[in-house]
Formats: C-alpha cells, structure tokens, sequence
C-alpha cells in the first residue's frame, strides 16, 4: 500500500485509510458509478472527494505498477502542477494506490468536495437558465487558451469536468479529471483545435469558441471554426464506429 497525504493535510491520514477499507459502505455516491466511483465524505467537518477507479485488466495492473503512474497517482500530481501555475482545481488532499504480485489492484484520489458549483454541461443543457452565459462559454475558452499557451493538452475536454463557481461577479472555473494531460514545450495549433474535438455538437456554441480563441490567438475566426468543427465530426464518426464494434462483439459473443 502507498499512501501519500498532502503536507497541510497529514492528519487526514489515518481517516482516509478507515473510509477507503469500508469504501463500499461509506460515503455519499455522485452521478452513476458505472465505471469510477465518485464519492462525497465529511471528516472533521471538511468535505473530501473520494474518487475510486475503476479495476484494470492483469496486463494494465502490471503496467501501472512497473512502467506508468496510477491515475490516482497523475491525479495528484497533476493537480499541484495545475495550481502552481494558477489555475483552479480542487484542494489535491492525496492519492491511495493497493498492489499485489501482479500489480495495481486499486487506486483512490481524495480532493477537497467543491460545493455550490455547477459544471459546463449544465450550461451547455439549460442555457436558457444562465443569462450570461455566453460569458461562461468566453471564460471557459480564455481558461483553455490559457492552458495551451502553457503547453497543458487537457486531454479529456468535456464540459463535465469543468467545475463552475460565481464570487464577486466573477466566474472560476475548476478542472476535474486530471488523470489525463500531455505537456508540450510548443504545443502547435492544428493539436490545440484537435482538443476541442469532445466538447459539444452545439454549432452555436462552437461559433462563440472559434471567435474568441481567435481574438485570443490572433487566427482569424473562420479557421478556427472550420477546423474545430471538423475535430468534432471526427470524433463524431470515432463514437459511431465504436459503438458499431461493440454491437457486433455483443453479438458474436
């Protein structure tokens, strides 16, 4: 067993190990957890994120013991790279990872619970109940810019795992789902328009991405709409073989 706690936090330690060895009966679960499990846990009147990922295949557990870091592992890391160059995402509190003979058996992430927040997609799904949301789409993409011109490829793009909260008449905005970035010394722009490919299929809201970047960037705005509406129906097409191949595999069982 690894476990490493945040310097502010040690004390946390024992309390974390006692949920994670009662994790099936603990906690208060958030969304399905079809696939990782997310849940909320107050301990000493703090409220932590407990996330358990999902078990991997035998080879993936040898892989992520030997040649690659957990993703509970990248989580952490990443968090602290993120805040260091001072952008938003929850308290990293620590990560937890279980090994065998084999491997990783499982892995946990334990962040601050962010509360009274909403996520991107809830603005993609109800714009009609943010007037200003317009404003949120141009904040979100000056935060991708932002990420970019720093090299920091945000691999999973979508607007759920962007965390929302208003102060002061201001919007910040909160990365969640660290476990997967690519760091770039130049991050080169046919890649950057590549990133947006998971974000949505709102035409709408993809022309008011395309002329901010370009404000931004300085491309004019019709490159960057025609080349990000092309990563997306790439990605559309990707989903629809995918979902092809898994019928026929159902079938063929």
């Amino acid at each position: 067993m690894n476990l490493i706690v945040a310097s502010d936090y040690t004390h946390y330690a024992d309390d974390i190990l006692r949920i994670i060895k009662n994790f099936q009966n603990e906690g208060n679960l958030i969304g399905p957890g079809t696939r990782n499990i997310v849940k909320w846990i107050i301990i000493n009147k703090m409220t932590l994120n407990f996330k358990s990922f999902k078990q991997h295949n035998l080879i993936n557990r040898h892989v992520y013991k030997y040649y690659r870091k957990s993703k509970a592992k990248r989580s952490f890391e990443y968090a602290h790279l993120l805040i260091a160059k001072n952008f938003f995402t929850p308290k990293p509190i620590a990560y937890v990872e279980f090994h065998d003979c084999i491997g990783l058996t499982s892995s946990y992430y334990i962040s601050e619970q962010l509360e009274n927040a909403f996520t991107l997609e809830d603005v993609f799904l109800n714009k009609n109940s943010f007037e200003d949301w317009t404003e949120i789409v141009k904040g979100y993409t000056l935060l991708i810019y932002q990420l970019h011109e720093q090299g920091i490829e945000f691999i999973d793009n979508s607007p759920g795992n962007f965390l929302i909260k208003k102060s002061n008449n201001e919007y910040r905005f909160f990365l969640v789902d660290l476990n997967r970035m690519n760091f770039h010394e130049r991050f080169e722009i046919p890649d950057r328009f590549k990133n947006f490919s998971r974000l949505t299929n709102s035409l709408d809201i993809l022309k008011i991405i395309s002329h901010e970047y370009s404000l931004l960037s300085g491309i004019s705005p019709e490159h960057c709409l025609e080349q990000i509406v092309k990563a997306t129906n790439r990605q559309k097409t990707k989903r629809r073989i995918k979902k092809v191949l898994k019928f026929y595999k159902y079938f063929l069982k």
